[in-house]
């Protein structure tokens, strides 16, 4: 498991409200524990196939660089509607290197219609527009990875 796996991973469980998370493979245990006003405690444990456990190490904690931007133009972009991403994963623009994007700046957008997909443990979620309206902005860059509840587009709903 690699470390970005496990920082979402982290912050999957601090977005969810659950308590404590234990996960034990072969090789490795992790242990998040949420929900005291300091915030996360995360254990890892490494287990040698041949050896003693070792001693536990805190993960680094994750941080949240988009939160922020949001805030700053919170007031101009009232009045249109902002749509969130509803998983984990890495946005993507297009559904293959080879195709064109499914939505531009300007693009006028029904519901049901894909707007981009998140790939989240090797699966490709397509993520389709609950709003009627036109693409103001496109808040996250292609192959970039997103949080739960993090801001992909802004649409202009008139």
């Amino acid at each position: 498991m690699e470390l970005k796996d496990i920082q979402n991973l982290i912050k999957f469980v601090a977005k969810s409200g659950a308590s404590e998370v234990k996960l034990e493979m072969e090789d490795i245990k992790i242990t998040i524990k949420t929900g005291d006003e300091k915030g996360e405690t995360t254990y890892i444990q490494q287990m040698p196939a041949m050896a003693a456990a070792m001693p536990q190490q805190a993960a680094p904690p994750a941080a949240a660089p988009v939160a922020a931007a949001p805030a700053e133009s919170a007031s101009e972009d009232s009045k249109y509607i902002t749509i969130k991403s509803p998983i984990i994963g890495t946005f993507y623009r297009k559904p293959s290197p080879d195709k064109p994007m499914f939505v531009e700046v300007g693009t006028s957008i029904g519901q049901g219609d894909v707007l981009c997909v998140i790939e989240a443990m090797k699966l490709f979620n397509e993520i389709e527009s609950e709003v009627t309206g036109k693409i103001v902005k496109i808040l996250v860059d292609d192959a970039s990875p997103v949080e739960f509840d993090q801001p992909l587009f802004l649409v202009d709903p008139s």
